[in-house]
């Protein structure tokens, strides 16, 4: 699959072309914009484009995909810039083609509990739209206040939610897709169950823009829950605290979120957003506990069997949040650790998820990696899905330590995972950063139909080239 040599530079004549569709505003070829939009959360990645262009329009979208497909421009797809696997950097460079203008949300059907928005939909925008309607959309990454549909749909988002409401394939119904070609299909039908035919939408959704560009979605929608209790609950051992995820659901309880975060990840945070909760000394982790529903009733009994649970395994003393406002804080230390470790210090991010029984070994893992090779390591992540985020930090290691070894530590990382029954990437995609590992979870005949798949959509090898796929 190597069709780097054909690719071809983008030309003037090109650039006037799409200056023609799109008007000369939506085609930009500084290199202030290119740098731009060349680089997202991947680390400090920067690959820019040739041209960055901002279509409207389906139909603006299908004539760019003609065009590039004719003349072997590679495209790839940008949204809100807030992945962590490299997904949106232009490899090869050609068009980036960013969807920020197609930002509508098109219908919110009430009747049929089903909403049908562009991919540069903002998704936490798109969750305040339908809660006006008493409606809910779940899935909820931690960037909800800046990521776009689009790109959750290509890396099959999840968020700490999708404990309980599942992840963003869960709520897909129907996809419009432009084809490299540049032809334009629905994948589906905008119904709850479909058996007619090979499963296309769900074969977009994960697919990180490798085999056609979104350009509708119809998504599910469930009611709202009218309300929510959560609890902060500290151990004085982090493997304690990972035992302790697995014994709720056995216990017969199902929250709505149940988030893991080690000691250095909420000291980091606190200071990064200037929130204060008193923690003590003895405390290693906490476990960020939330149930919903419509009974406030059975909410506060499930709130007893899970702190009856959380007692068997030595917790401290549970916080209780007692206002909206201290749901808030709680909320915004968990979903801003990420930005609080990458202002800290250098960092890669690891997104392994294991059944979450296996989670104690696997954080376990982490740490004996880190002493074998001089690493300090952040852990937090949705222990309720088995979704650990290893952050391993540069700190002092040398730069031929953090080039030449640290990979081998990331590949027995990954080894380890795949043989607790895990994978490399639970919701953040393999991209560009993960995709040498891929030879791990599978062999030669599963990356082959991968790659004969990639191949029947995009023959030319135009659309997002450079990932998923090891390099040959």
């Amino acid at each position: 699959m190597s069709y780097q040599k054909k690719y071809q530079t983008i030309k003037q004549d090109h650039i006037e072309w799409f200056q023609e569709l799109l008007g000369k505003e939506y085609v930009m070829v500084d290199m202030d914009t290119r740098n731009k939009y060349g680089k997202d959360e991947t680390e400090d990645f920067i690959f820019p484009p040739d041209a960055v262009l901002k279509p409207s329009n389906t139909g603006q979208v299908s004539e760019i995909m003609r065009f590039c497909y004719q003349h072997y421009i590679p495209v790839t797809p940008i949204g809100a810039r807030t992945g962590l696997s490299g997904g949106a950097l232009s490899l090869n460079g050609g068009v980036g083609l960013s969807m920020e203008r197609m930002n509508c949300i098109l219908d919110i059907d009430q009747k049929n509990l089903q909403v049908t928005v562009e991919p540069g939909v903002i998704t936490q925008v798109l969750q305040e739209e339908v809660e006006k309607v008493n409606l809910y959309y779940a899935p909820d990454p931690s960037s909800r206040g800046s990521c776009f549909i689009g790109g959750n749909l290509a890396e099959n988002a999840g968020g700490p939610r999708a404990v309980k409401y599942g992840v963003t394939k869960d709520f897909v119904l129907n996809l419009e897709v432009v084809l490299p070609s540049g032809e334009v299909i629905w994948t589906g039908a905008n119904t709850l169950k479909n058996s007619t035919g090979y499963n296309l939408t769900q074969l977009m959704v994960g697919s990180e823009g490798t085999l056609g560009i979104i350009t509708k979605a119809v998504l599910k929608l469930i009611p709202l829950p009218k309300h929510n209790l959560l609890m902060l609950v500290p151990f004085s051992s982090a493997e304690r605290a990972c035992e302790a995820v697995s014994a709720i659901f056995r216990g017969g309880v199902v929250p709505s979120a149940l988030e893991f975060m080690e000691r250095d990840a909420i000291d980091w945070t606190m200071k990064y957003v200037d929130a204060n909760i008193s923690v003590s000394d003895e405390v290693a982790a906490h476990l960020l506990i939330e149930v919903d529903g419509s009974d406030m009733d059975l909410l506060f009994k499930e709130c007893e069997q899970i702190t009856a649970i959380m007692e068997e395994f030595d917790c401290g003393e549970i916080m209780f949040a007692d206002s909206q406002a201290q749901k808030d804080t709680l909320w915004k230390l968990r979903r801003s650790v990420g930005e609080a470790v990458k202002a800290n210090s250098i960092y890669k991010e690891e997104d392994t998820v294991v059944p979450r029984y296996e989670l104690p070994k696997l954080l376990n893992k982490v740490k004996e990696l880190g002493d074998h090779y001089g690493f300090k390591s952040v852990c937090y992540g949705h222990a309720g899905d088995g979704n650990l985020h290893v952050n391993i930090i540069k700190g002092d290691l040398s730069d031929d330590q953090w080039e030449n070894e640290l990979p081998l530590a990331i590949e027995q990382l990954f080894e380890y995972t795949v043989a607790l029954g895990g994978t490399l990437s639970g919701e953040h995609g393999i991209g560009y950063v993960q995709r040498e590992y891929m030879k791990i979870p599978f062999g030669d005949v599963h990356l082959g139909i991968m790659k004969r798949i990639k191949e029947i959509f995009d023959p030319k090898g135009i659309l997002n080239p450079g990932k998923i796929f090891p390099t040959e």
